[in-house]
């Protein structure tokens, strides 16, 4: 059986599960979108997708999904200055320098769903260098400003991997005034 590219296999479990929170018909942003497994899942919830990767191939494969930007966001400058998105999915990456890009990219009521790999990792596999593994909680304070909708941080078994998870919502005023979220789809 052929190994399926990073962006062929289903969508994260955690994405589909938050991506109602997204506001309707609103542009999505999806960060490292490899083969385009979440960007092919919010195209087909109704979303305009922009995905970002610096893998060529990947960026061939997501252009007929909405925009497609091949850029190295680590060592050249961010490709999207000044624009923002409804939603920002970002799933299996992590470059801390990146933060206030990601941030700043969030429209009012934009959702940021986030899930990566965090320490602990390294007991069961790769990633397992510090730089790639979340801190305990740290998407809970890079998420300060935000309004936290939902957090898990642990191990999961299939396949063994450590990760944390977020979905927080950018409040329009600036405050944590209650918001009514959906906890089903």
């Amino acid at each position: 059986m052929r190994a399926l590219l990073h962006g062929q296999e289903s969508p994260s479990a955690w994405v589909t599960r938050w991506s109602h929170l997204l506001p309707v018909g609103c542009s999505v942003l999806d960060l490292a979108c490899g083969h385009g497994r979440h960007m092919r899942h919010l195209s087909d919830r109704g979303h305009p997708v922009t995905g970002v990767d610096r893998n060529p191939q990947a960026i061939a494969a997501v252009s007929p999904l909405g925009e497609a930007i091949c850029a190295d966001i680590e060592a050249g400058p961010w490709p999207l200055p000044n624009r923002t998105f409804g939603g920002v999915v970002v799933t299996n990456y992590l470059w801390r320098p990146l933060w206030p890009a990601i941030l700043n990219s969030l429209a009012p009521h934009g959702v940021l769903i986030y899930e990566t790999f965090s320490a602990g990792n390294e007991t069961v596999g790769k990633p397992s260098r510090p730089d790639f593994l979340l801190r305990p909680a740290e998407l809970l304070t890079v998420c300060l400003g935000l309004r936290v909708v939902a957090f898990e941080e642990g191990f999961l078994d299939s396949p063994e991997r450590f990760v944390q998870r977020i979905a927080a919502v950018r409040v329009s005023d600036g405050t944590q005034t209650p918001w009514r979220y959906p906890l089903n789809a």
